[in-house]
């Protein structure tokens, strides 16, 4: 009767002008080999995020789509154009 858990990110998302990485984090608990439960939990990465302590997966999107380019309209993009983060 062996309990384990363990951590997936089974979603990572591209979207918008400015390639915000939307990304799902499962947490799964299994019994003896056996999913029992499955939990999850967004967050959303925007170009300046800090994603030195990103999966590598996760941060490999990130680096892929991130351009200079996409780096540089979110800096100046207009302050209205998204809520801005706390």
């Amino acid at each position: 009767m062996a309990l384990a858990e363990s951590i997936e990110y089974d979603k990572i998302e591209v979207v918008g002008q400015y390639k915000a990485v939307q990304v799902r984090k499962a947490t799964v608990i299994t019994k003896d080999g056996n999913e029992l439960t499955r939990s999850f939990e967004r967050y959303v990465l925007y170009p300046d995020s800090d994603i030195s302590k990103e999966p590598s997966e996760v941060s490999a999107v990130c680096n892929a789509v991130w351009t200079d380019e996409v780096k540089e309209a979110w800096k100046s993009r207009p302050s209205k154009s998204l809520v801005e983060k706390k």
